[in-house]
């Protein structure tokens, strides 16, 4: 009796190793949310992130992440999202994100009255060229300044080919 029980938990232990060993895969992706202080967006305020890059052979999807409340006034929101090149000045880039319709209400993932969306910046995948450490910076060019009831930004980029 003893025998099978040790089998059995051998067999179990063996089981989870070899499921452990097999999941493991490097994750190649960076992620950085920076809050909103009091979900009042200053138009001076800039939402930073860097990330090293090393594999100049992969693509990449580049995306930006937004969270907001209910009570956000438009459907969309212009941002002036900058990208510093190792060894290079920062490039600005003007983008529209449409956040919502009025018709069929708020685009992304909701709970309660906050919302998550993850917009990609990028038309197609995109290619680093240099290896390093790039910069992006991310600022508000909405009329109103604050903009109210936004409650995060950030970036994501996300290696392809996984």
């Amino acid at each position: 009796m003893s025998i099978s029980i040790k089998s059995s938990n051998i067999s179990y232990t063996l089981i989870v190793v070899i499921i452990f060993f097999f999941s493991c895969k490097q994750l190649d992706f960076f992620e950085k949310n920076n809050p909103i202080p009091n979900h009042s967006w200053s138009s001076r305020y800039s939402s930073k992130a860097q990330f090293l890059i090393t594999d100049t052979n992969a693509f990449y999807n580049i995306f930006i992440i937004l969270r907001h409340t209910d009570a956000y006034k438009y459907n969309n929101i212009w941002l002036n999202v900058g990208i510093k090149v190792p060894n290079d000045t920062m490039q600005f880039k003007k983008l529209n994100i449409i956040l919502g319709e009025d018709s069929k209400g708020w685009e992304g993932t909701g709970m309660g009255d906050i919302w998550y969306v993850k917009r990609r910046i990028n038309g197609q995948p995109y290619k680093f060229k240099k290896s390093g450490v790039y910069e992006f910076s991310i600022f508000n060019i909405m009329r109103d300044d604050p903009l109210l009831e936004i409650m995060s930004v950030g970036i994501s980029v996300e290696k392809l080919g996984q």
